[in-house]
């Protein structure tokens, strides 16, 4: 059996301790004792036994109906079958409190009368309900005058100072047996403190002072807050907190130290402390006490601290972690109430907790500092993102180009870029972002192609947890990514259907889940979409939505081939050039007008990006500070790509009605077979990634021949 009392008040004669079920301002108000346990008029108490032992006490309170049952909701749980799930309650009616039966199996009754509808309760009535008795009483530290004699309350007993019962056993629901607010440790009552022993007052102290440093956002805060604590728990009048440079695993010198926070009673001024004892700490880690400082030769001669006239000194280390810190410093100017070793104990339990607060601090500004390092960096990546969104060129497409995208950004109207592989349709969907509203906001690209569908949705929306396996932890996807900004979306042609519906209610402003989610979330994104694919030919094929074309088309960009506008060629070229010798550190200034003409007479069947590789390949082998013919490496495709266009020889000869995924099929096998099947470099000459030439191949139904 558990013993019940009220924490840190021993029973007097004749008085049961009870369990709290009282905040901690009323258990303060209800201390134990005669004068203390009666209650107001509108306040009861209902005591209650099980065979013979007394398992609890419960207040009863004006405007509140307790309840009984065997539930675990009601207030007052009794444990045993016969008491029904919800048996009965009790509430306070007029000036007078009422027992209310609920229609239980069993019944309920008082002083073994069966209670029907509502009863009055009296002072000292007994409540049966099967083995369990309840008494109600409006003052607890008088005894019931129907408890059975053999109970355990009898006054010439020992027991009769407390309430004794059994824990149940096997039962699913813990018995609260205790309720505080606020530990005891955080009393401001001072009455109370001189009633503590030194260690529970310094245990309070201590309590509250760790609670006051974790409220500190700097190391002088940190320091100030200590010395206070300290002058609050020691006899100290004097003390000042000194830190090194940086924390050392080693002996450090006491030049390094600095003061950082001073407090003196008597606002003496600040005074240099002891070099002796500060060198000691340092060196062996250990905090030290001296005493009888003026009358001691080895400590009055070399230091300062006769001026301050201080009859004892406690000098503590600031260790954690294997590091020191600093130095704690504290005097004592009076003879009759000097530092001891307990002010010892307390400042180097401190000072231990003030090290490890001095970590958490260093861990904070780190990670401020390196907060505001991300964001310089992301600020400057911002900014050459806006640079490189620049388009460059001076043809007529390229003016109607500008004008569109500054018509067209401003507005949060979805985009799609339409052109051909290469002509630099990620290049304007972020001119279009840097020049919106949302420039500020996140720029988020994805490709639709590189993925499965699993892993596009995934990406796209994201994922919970276990949603899959290799779902280790929960993912943002691009759409919770780009919130406040905008979602490029490359190649949104090879989507599937499944997430073209997905995609196209996000679209729609509906809320999206995450895979392995139900929770809806909502995302203000601005949709940037590219394709080089034929959309209305994939919807007669069934392989892309209808509606969500119609969602897409509502604002679109057509990109021109860079064979349509030959005289950007070599402001595109040279720009390049510039770039890619600053990135390598190339001494190449120009161009050969003989490479110059090479370049503007070749189809670029690669577009802007194509040009982009072979001008990064002619600077990295040029040997000198010209390019000449002889740097520039063109695709033999080229010539077949002019030829099948009719734009070299007989046109009537050379040309031939095909589409454009007949032509393209036929680059990537004529650079194939160039690489010698080597996907990697093939890929690097097309300007695709290894992904999107697998699909490619795919979709062509196309392999390496044998033999």
């Amino acid at each position: 059996m558990t013993n019940i009392e009220f924490p840190n008040q021993q029973p007097t004669e004749n008085e049961p301790g009870v369990s709290h079920h009282l905040h901690a301002s009323e258990e303060q108000a209800q201390i134990i004792g005669a004068d203390k346990l009666k209650g107001p008029v509108d306040v009861a108490f209902l005591v209650v036994r099980e065979g013979t032992s007394w398992r609890d006490v419960f207040r009863l309170s004006a405007g509140q109906v307790t309840t009984i049952g065997r539930a675990p909701t009601n207030r007052v749980v009794l444990r045993d079958e016969i008491c029904s799930r919800n048996h009965c309650e009790v509430f306070q009616s007029g000036d007078r409190w009422t027992l209310r039966d609920l229609g239980s199996r069993n019944g309920t009754q008082v002083n073994g009368v069966n209670v029907v509808g509502d009863s009055e309760l009296l002072e000292g009535d007994m409540i049966q309900i099967g083995p369990c008795d309840l008494g109600f009483t409006h003052d607890i530290s008088k005894p019931f005058a129907r408890f059975d004699a053999n109970a355990e309350f009898e006054s010439d007993t020992e027991s009769a100072h407390e309430l004794v019962f059994d824990h149940p056993s096997n039962e699913q629901e813990p018995e609260i047996t205790h309720r505080r607010r606020m530990t005891r440790f955080r009393s401001q009552d001072h009455a109370e403190d001189h009633n503590r022993d030194r260690t529970s007052r310094e245990l309070a102290m201590l309590y509250q002072l760790t609670i006051d440093m974790g409220i500190a956002e700097s190391s002088k805060q940190l320091s100030e807050v200590v010395l206070q604590g300290l002058f609050a728990g020691t006899s100290a009048d004097i003390g000042a907190v000194l830190l090194l440079q940086q924390a050392v695993s080693h002996a450090a010198d006491t030049s390094d130290l600095r003061v950082i926070a001073y407090r003196s009673q008597e606002d003496r001024p600040y005074q240099k402390m002891s070099d002796y004892l500060s060198s000691v700490v340092l060196g062996e880690w250990e905090a030290v006490l001296a005493r009888d400082i003026a009358d001691d030769s080895r400590l009055a001669s070399r230091d300062s601290l006769g001026e301050i006239h201080a009859r004892s000194v406690i000098c503590a280390p600031i260790r954690g972690n294997q590091q020191i810190h600093g130095l704690i410093h504290l005097y004592s100017t009076n003879p009759d109430n000097a530092l001891d070793p307990d002010d010892l104990e307390f400042t180097l339990a401190v000072a231990d907790q003030m090290a490890a607060m001095f970590g958490k601090l260093q861990e904070r500004d780190q990670l401020a500092e390196g907060l505001a390092r991300f964001k310089n960096e992301a600020k400057t990546l911002r900014k050459q993102l806006a640079m490189e969104s620049e388009i460059i060129g001076d043809s007529p497409q390229v003016h109607k180009l500008r004008d569109e995208i500054l018509k067209i950004a401003p507005s949060n109207a979805t985009t799609l870029v339409r052109g051909e592989s290469g002509v630099g349709k990620e290049l304007v969907s972020r001119s279009i972002h840097f020049n919106s509203d949302r420039k500020d906001g996140p720029f988020v690209c994805m490709n639709c192609a590189a993925l499965s569908e699993s892993l596009l949705e995934s990406e796209l929306f994201g994922h919970e947890k276990g949603a899959f396996t290799g779902a280790v932890s929960r993912k943002m996807g691009k759409f919770e990514q780009a919130d406040k900004g905008s979602l490029f979306l490359y190649e949104v042609g090879e989507m599937s259907l499944a997430v073209q519906a997905k995609f196209l209610r996000v679209l729609e402003g509906h809320p999206f889940e995450r895979v392995g989610g139900s929770t809806p979330i909502y995302v203000d994104v601005r949709t940037i979409a590219a394709t080089n694919r034929n959309l209305e030919q994939a919807i007669e094929e069934k392989s892309f939505r209808q509606d969500l074309y119609f969602r897409l088309h509502v604002v679109t960009i057509q990109l021109e081939p860079l064979r349509e506008r030959k005289t950007d060629i070599p402001l595109l070229a040279n720009y390049f050039l510039e770039r890619i010798a600053m990135k390598t550190g190339k001494t190449v200034k120009r161009l050969s007008p003989v490479a110059l003409n090479l370049l503007v007479g070749y189809p670029w069947p690669g577009n802007v990006r194509e040009l982009q590789n072979v001008i990064e390949r002619a600077v990295i082998l040029c040997g000198s500070s010209q390019i000449g013919k002889e740097d520039i490496q063109l695709s033999n495709i080229g010539s077949q790509f002019s030829a099948s266009r009719g734009h070299s020889g007989d046109e009537s000869e050379n040309y031939r009605e095909v589409s454009l995924n007949i032509l393209e099929k036929e680059h990537i096998l004529a650079t194939l077979e160039r690489t010698n099947w080597n996907k990697t470099k093939a890929s690097a000459i097309l300007g695709i990634e290894r992904s999107t030439l697998d699909r490619k191949l795919k979709r062509y139904q196309v392999s390496r021949p044998h033999g």
